[in-house]
């Protein structure tokens, strides 16, 4: 059954990818970007429920309250594609932060470029750390959030939680908002590169708000409470 059902989402995936990415390329002229995210999240949520009726992968939000109703910074544990996608459905109008690269896939990359994410080279960490704090600071006072995973890459659940970069700690210090720390583990469902999803919930714990004077302080504080609550949840 996992393997009929992984098919068959893999089907309305990647069918509806395409589909999806095409009307938001069409009505990028006639629609802000807030128009545009709401009307990706709704793809986003339809998803999400078929993987639950294909694969039987479920998921439970607690401290959805700690999301406030103004622009913040999200950090997230990355273990693959289920939150990239999910923690956009959180919060709307925000931004992320993607590779460079990814603008370049046809049809995928052209649509994400409409969701006016900040772009960054992977071969230029300082200057992209630069670019990240200043577009970042940019988005947050034209009313958006930013959303993070300061590990920098995916990481196998068996890994536990990396150590955070600092942008989130100075970005929250520039702009004066708050750090929305998120912990789940995803990544023993919807496995990384694996083809076959595994049936059960997803636990998402969304933290109280970080903020303080201190850079490093405010990443140490976020980087410890999503280590703890991993450990918790896992």
């Amino acid at each position: 059954m996992k393997i009929l059902g992984s098919v068959l989402f893999n089907i309305v995936f990647y069918i509806s990818l395409v589909l999806i990415c095409i009307s938001i390329l069409v009505l990028r002229p006639f629609l802000t970007t807030l128009k545009l995210q709401n009307f990706a999240s709704f793809w986003i949520k339809f998803l999400l429920f078929t993987l639950r009726f294909f694969c039987g992968v479920s998921w439970e939000i607690e401290g959805l309250s700690n999301i406030p109703n103004e622009p913040c910074i999200v950090v997230s544990n990355h273990q693959g594609q289920w939150e990239s996608l999910f923690i956009q459905t959180l919060i709307i109008p925000n931004t992320s932060i993607v590779k460079r690269e990814l603008l370049l896939i046809p049809f995928f990359g052209w649509a994400l470029r409409c969701m006016r994410p900040i772009t960054l080279n992977r071969a230029n960490k300082f200057g992209s750390l630069k670019k990240v704090i200043r577009k970042g600071v940019e988005k947050i006072n034209e009313g958006y959030s930013v959303i993070l995973f300061p590990e920098g890459t995916r990481i196998s659940p068996d890994e536990g939680i990396q150590k955070f970069a600092n942008s989130c700690g100075v970005l929250s210090v520039k702009s004066g908002v708050s750090v929305i720390p998120i912990c789940h583990n995803s990544g023993r469902f919807w496995k990384n590169k694996k083809f076959i999803k595994e049936p059960g919930k997803i636990t998402v714990r969304i933290g109280a708000p970080i903020k303080g004077s201190d850079a490093k302080e405010i990443t140490k504080q976020s980087y410890e409470w999503v280590r703890d609550t991993y450990q918790e949840i896992n």
